[in-house]
């Protein structure tokens, strides 16, 4: 994720972010259950999508 994607996803609504951490959780299971079963074109997408998720959680509590 770039410096300005993330600044418009840290500025939008609490209800839109927990939006996209439901569809960052989802995207987290398809690409490890598809490790599981097969070899992944970029395993770093894993890493990178918990790392939103997390991004997410903390942008989620700091505007609740």
């Amino acid at each position: 994720m770039k410096g300005k994607q993330r600044e418009e996803l840290k500025n939008q609504p609490p209800k839109e972010l927990a939006v996209q951490l439901r569809e960052a959780r989802e995207k987290r299971f398809k690409l490890g259950f598809q490790q599981r079963v097969s070899l992944l074109k970029n395993p770093l997408e894993i890493r990178e999508t918990r790392r939103n998720i997390a991004r997410l959680k903390t942008w989620i509590r700091q505007k609740g």
